[in-house]
């Protein structure tokens, strides 16, 4: 493994080392009204914005604008020369004069969505979640819908509700329908969850008409953040038939402030468990993405659960190619995510949902409290780690945030 430069005092075992190098965006007291794009060094964040104006310049206008927009869309070349230059400016002694004073404590900075959300699409690749889906809602029924092994189940989402870690979410007002109601009410959500994902941030875009096979899934997926999917459980079961979720979800998803980039995820990459199975011809997995992440979740600062990446069943570059293959196109700045990560074992479910089964089965908290679904005031937190060279971990950030009390009332339309 690379060494951080001496005069960093750098631990390798800190998640923000030289093998992770994620990417942000920031404002801080120097530049309160200027957004720059940054970078997680340990327990600062380097100006790359600054940086690369100094050292090098041919890249320098991927930065200027404050957001990854510019660097995502300038594809896979323009990625390894910069995290290469990142790489050598932090490891060589040489480089202290020109970037130690860009170098800013990450506690004075504030962190922004680090790209424009073009799309957004969350899939449901989770063979975990899906079958225990399927108990609680089809009990007698095979858990796996007939199509689940075929082909990675995904739905559209809102881009324009995503959010950046540490933005509070306000609890949703929808329809939905009390257990023996011939009719649905109206009014806050009762049922609100969480959902831990993984979510893949497109770089380079893709044209109209032209699928992307799994073999250059590396060309345009710049990098993966962590993802919370809310969702309002009792609004979601009312409005899903026929056409999936709508309202139940698209109120707010909320992202970690770091993107890390694929290449630091060259150690963590498995063969995923659709490689061995008899799919059609563009979801074939060729380059075994499957990702070996663990990621953990906490409730008021309290850990629930540590759902493993390790088993969800589609790799995102077969996402990717399922989300192509009709002709549609990536554009840069494209969210999709995992759907929920849930594991084998009762303490790695990813959702409230499965940690107390529908409802039936609270989670006790160490304060005495127990948790159906969450309450307002609630925060939940989602990190991740993933293994790096040598032995080391690298860290993926955090995706956090807390609920609000739902509007006090809905305006009611004119006659």
């Amino acid at each position: 493994m690379v060494q951080a430069a001496r005069w960093l005092r750098l631990p390798p075992e800190h998640p923000f080392n030289l093998a992770a190098l994620p990417y942000g965006s920031y404002t801080a007291a120097s530049h309160a009204n200027v957004c720059r794009v940054g970078v997680a060094v340990g327990d600062h964040v380097l100006d790359l914005t600054t940086a690369t104006s100094r050292l090098l310049p041919a890249r320098a206008h991927l930065f200027q604008s404050g957001s990854l927009d510019d660097f995502l869309a300038a594809g896979d070349l323009a990625w390894a020369q910069v995290r290469d230059s990142l790489t050598s400016w932090l490891s060589d002694d040489q480089y202290r004069p020109a970037i130690e004073d860009l170098l800013v404590p990450a506690a004075a900075v504030r962190l922004r969505l680090p790209f424009t959300v073009a799309d957004f699409v969350d899939f449901y690749t989770s063979e975990n979640h899906a079958a225990n889906a399927g108990r609680m809602f089809r009990p007698g029924a095979a858990p796996l819908p007939a199509n689940w092994k075929h082909l990675p189940v995904g739905y559209h989402g809102r881009a324009g509700s995503v959010v950046v870690s540490g933005t509070a979410v306000r609890r949703p007002c929808g329809q939905s329908r009390p257990p023996g109601a011939d009719v649905p009410t109206f009014g806050p959500s009762t049922r609100l969850d969480f959902e831990a994902e993984l979510g893949f941030v497109v770089g380079a875009h893709s044209e109209l008409g032209e699928p992307v096979p799994v073999s250059r899934f590396a060309e345009h997926v710049f990098g993966v953040c962590l993802v919370n999917d809310w969702s309002a459980r009792d609004i979601q079961s009312f409005e899903t038939v026929p056409l999936g979720p709508f309202l139940g979800k698209s109120f707010g998803t909320t992202i970690s402030s770091w993107v890390l980039p694929l290449a630091a995820l060259e150690h963590a990459r498995l063969r995923p468990p659709s490689a061995d199975a008899r799919l059609q011809g563009y979801l074939t997995e060729t380059a075994n993405w499957g990702l070996d992440i663990d990621l953990e979740i906490r409730l008021n600062g309290s850990v629930i659960s540590r759902p493993p990446y390790a088993t969800m069943y589609w790799s995102p570059a077969q996402m990717l190619a399922h989300l192509t293959v009709n002709g549609a196109a990536v554009r840069t700045g494209d969210l999709y995510a995992s759907g929920t990560v849930s594991g084998p074992e009762p303490g790695q479910r990813g959702s409230l949902l499965e940690l107390g089964w529908n409802g039936t089965e609270p989670v006790s908290l160490p304060d005495g409290t127990s948790r159906s679904w969450l309450q307002d005031g609630d925060e939940v937190t989602i990190t991740a780690t993933a293994p790096g060279p040598d032995g080391v971990r690298i860290g993926l950030g955090s995706a956090a945030g807390t609920i609000l009390p739902a509007v006090r009332e809905v305006p009611a339309g004119r006659s």
